[in-house]
């Protein structure tokens, strides 16, 4: 038999789960141990007292009541009574006292038998009593009991099965630690009780003020393709909202345990709210609980009333006993009665509050649960609306204590979130850390680039030496008035970072920011203050500006930018925006970097005739666009990695009086025509990594050329014309196939850096000694034997920029060898 302990214990639930259970639920549990009790009280009193006494019904007795009745008479239990009851068992004695006259003494009861002898004896009686026991009591006073304590256990294993099922287990169990450590996190007190800004103040001290208004229509396919929206700018005439207060310092641990509960919170919410399975299980348990109650209570009700004290027997044991029928008196029949009705009472009461539960289920929906009243009360106004199984669960809670659900939401919030990572950078990223960081670029400007952080740390305003702030991969950059503090900062890299500004930033970035570039995976990355940078002089955009993509997307947006001079577009364009040639006026400078995507109409191109320096890269260009011969200006055109062939089209080049440089490197070009010489302003001209075999003297006959680049090409000789320009300075033939040097060459005094690595040259000249002014000088990877020892001539010729072979520099004299190894 098993204890009122262990059979409770399938009631339970842990600890930690009871924030899950509404007050029904712990009143049906309630109800349910004492159902339990009943069952297994009436159990026990069954085992150990439940019988029924049988006396045979006489066809004749003395007593003539009795006889009508067909009624045995008292004192016929053992027949005629003997003159004592010394001679009977004391159990048989003491029953047959117990139908005597109490007035009379125990002798005198024996004096004057009365009734009729049965001829039964004792263990005829014990066989009848068992026999009628199974034949003639109900079966339902019989296992009352058990069935009491089955539909108890199985109640109670329905209440608890939402717990227990391991589908929902793991997510209840997941919900509960979570929502248990976001109830204790510090953080949770710390942002309800710090909450900072209103979200009016927010929106007027972010965004600088300027209210920016799209007219993007994404279902007009017949516009073309702008680059970026256009602002509408309205100043606020009151006066500037001063900056924020920083919140106070966290701890580092508890900081770092409530980043963790952030993240889990943010994956739990994407796991639970996919399905309503949570809520569909606890709504079949209570179903499944009310149709029990109502079959439990229908066949009850029907057999409460065969609960009797006396019954007839016919055992049909006549032949054994000499009697067929008895009658019998169940000695529980009266405590039965009373523990059913008990039992009844409390499955109705369970029932009621099964028919509540259902209707508290099915009375507003469940699978929606409004953060409103928390997000009025704590000013977290973006805590969004959670649906399905987690709204579900967060129901549950509140039947429990709605201070949980109000703790919860916190974590639910990116301002909150953003709030905690702002207190964290700032503990982590001291001003003493940050100075570490900063480093001098190429330009010897003081640099500091930030890096996946969490947000921009306030100690990075006050490095007032500061010209160069890079931040990349920072999921919000908030920039507030204390950047005015850096007077020396003049560009300003955002890759990937959305960035907001205070007023008073932004008015300090209108009027000295120089150099501002934007990387950005969609258009709407991009800042839309950046478009009143009026002091503005480089932009550089860095992303997809594909009009596929951004239908209404324009550089009118741009015109505004009055001294923008440089504009560097790296994206996948497919032809030049006609919005562009608003910056026609003071636009210098365009570089596009087309990744590769064919562009195709450049007629734009044509109206930008202030253009002195123009980029078309990797943009599937198969010839000269005609477009650029209009550029009058013009004075630098580099066409890097395009997929050119010929470029036939350079004689009208001798149109752009001013250009100067000429760069066509990295095509598949097989030929320079002979009207290159029709370009007699050509200053520098870089064709490497071509297919060119050979080169023509008319090349050589430009006399402003200073720098001429033909690496990894093809060319198996130099001409001799190349002594013709008298001003060339730089001279790189680099992986060919020259074998021989002419003198002319070295006739060329000004040349300071000469490249002829990597081709099949056996000797140098000795005419090289006459290049007093060569300082550069690449000989590694050729058929040399030895070097001659006029490069002793080359008075600026240095070892660290001689390149070549050790052992070929060990053929020369040992006062040449000490000459080029001495530094100045």
């Amino acid at each position: 038999m098993f204890s009122l302990t262990e059979v409770a214990s399938l009631n339970d639930v842990q600890p930690k789960y009871r924030i899950l259970k509404p007050w029904w639920d712990v009143f049906m549990d309630y109800i349910g141990v004492i159902m339990l009790m009943l069952a297994i009280f009436s159990g026990t009193m069954q085992l150990s007292k439940d019988q029924v006494a049988c006396l045979p019904i006489l066809e004749k007795c003395i007593n003539p009541e009795a006889a009508q009745n067909r009624l045995v008479c008292p004192t016929s239990v053992l027949g005629s009574a003997p003159s004592t009851t010394t001679d009977l068992p004391d159990s048989v004695a003491n029953e047959l006292l117990t139908t005597q006259p109490t007035h009379l003494k125990r002798e005198d009861r024996w004096s004057k038998p009365r009734g009729r002898q049965t001829n039964l004896d004792f263990q005829q009686y014990v066989f009848v009593n068992q026999k009628c026991y199974h034949d003639a009591l109900p079966w339902y006073n019989k296992y009352f009991p058990y069935l009491a304590l089955i539909h108890t256990i199985m109640l109670m294993v329905s209440s608890n099965f939402w717990f227990k099922y391991p589908k929902t287990s793991s997510k209840i169990e997941h919900f509960v630690s979570i929502l248990g450590r976001c109830f204790e996190s510090p953080w949770t007190t710390k942002a309800l009780s710090e909450t900072a800004c209103e979200d009016s103040e927010e929106k007027q001290r972010f965004t600088g003020g300027v209210v920016f208004q799209k007219h993007v229509s994404s279902d007009d396919n017949s516009q073309s393709t702008p680059l970026m929206d256009t602002p509408k700018v309205q100043f606020p005439t009151e006066k500037l909202i001063a900056e924020a207060p920083s919140l106070t310092t966290l701890d580092k641990k508890d900081g770092e345990q409530a980043k963790a509960l952030f993240e889990k919170v943010r994956k739990f919410r994407v796991h639970v709210e996919d399905s309503d399975f949570i809520y569909k299980l606890y709504v079949a348990q209570t179903a499944i609980k009310a149709l029990k109650i109502v079959l439990i209570l229908s066949y009850t009700s029907a057999f409460a009333s065969e609960i009797s004290f006396s019954h007839i027997c016919r055992p049909e044991i006549e032949s054994l006993i000499g009697y067929d029928q008895f009658f019998c008196t169940h000695n529980m029949a009266f405590m039965l009665r009373k523990l059913l009705f008990t039992f009844m009472a409390m499955i109705c009461l369970y029932g009621l509050v099964c028919l509540y539960t259902l209707y508290w289920l099915f009375r507003r929906p469940l699978k929606e649960y409004s953060f409103e009243k928390v997000r009025e009360e704590s000013s977290f106004s973006d805590i969004p609306d959670v649906k399905n199984d987690f709204a579900f669960l967060l129901h549950m809670v509140d039947q429990y204590d709605q201070l949980y659900s109000k703790r919860f939401g916190v974590f639910l919030s990116e301002v909150s979130e953003n709030k905690l990572r702002e207190i964290s950078l700032n503990h982590e990223w001291t001003f003493e850390k940050l100075r570490q960081h900063v480093t001098s670029n190429a330009q010897d400007e003081q640099e500091l680039h930030l890096f996946m952080l969490s947000g921009l740390p306030n100690a990075v305003f006050d490095l007032t030496d500061l010209e160069v702030l890079k931040l990349e991969l920072i999921p919000e950059v908030r920039i507030s008035a204390k950047v005015s503090q850096m007077t020396s900062l003049r560009e300003l890299h955002l890759y990937h970072c959305p960035a907001k500004v205070e007023q008073t930033a932004f008015t300090f970035f209108r009027d000295h920011l120089r150099c501002l570039h934007i990387k950005f995976t969609d258009v709407a990355e991009i800042p839309p203050w950046i478009y009143l940078l009026r002091s503005l002089k480089e932009l550089n955009l860095i992303g997809n500006l594909n009009s596929e993509h951004n239908k209404m997307i324009g550089l009118e947006s741009l015109r505004d930018l009055r001294h923008l001079r440089t504009l560097y577009l790296k994206s996948n364009l497919n032809k030049i925006p006609t919005n562009l040639t608003e910056l026609s006026p003071h636009l210098t400078k365009l570089v596009i970097h087309n990744d590769a995507t064919k562009l195709l109409v450049l007629n734009s191109l044509k109206k930008m005739t202030s253009l002195v320096d123009l980029e078309l890269q990797n943009c599937d260009l198969e010839r000269i666009p005609h477009a650029i011969f209009s550029l009058a200006n013009l004075q630098e055109l580099d066409l890097k990695n395009n997929n050119i062939r010929t470029i036939e089209e350079i004689i009208s080049f001798q149109h752009l009086r001013r250009l100067m440089c000429l760069k066509l490197w990295y095509n598949k070009i097989t030929a320079i025509p002979t009207s290159i010489g029709l370009v007699k302003s050509l200053e520098s001209l870089v064709i490497c990594q071509n297919k060119l075999e050979t080169l023509p003297p008319a090349l050589f006959h430009l006399p402003k050329l200073r720098h001429i680049d033909l690496s990894h090409n093809c060319i198996s000789s130099i001409p001799v014309e190349v002594g013709y320009l008298h001003n060339l300075q730089h001279f790189a033939i680099t992986g060919n196939k020259v074998e021989v040097l002419p003198n002319q060459l070295f006739k060329c005094s000004k040349l300071k850096v000469l490249c002829v690595g990597q081709n099949s040259i056996t000797s140098i000249p000795e005419a090289i000694g006459q290049l007093v002014q060569l300082s550069h000088l690449e000989l590694k990877g050729n058929c040399l034997d030895c070097l001659p020892f006029q490069l002793g001539q080359c008075r600026r010729l240095r070892k660290n920029l001689l390149f070549v072979e050790e052992h070929l520099f060990n053929t020369l004299p040992l006062e040449v060898k000490e000459s080029i190894s001495t530094s100045d």
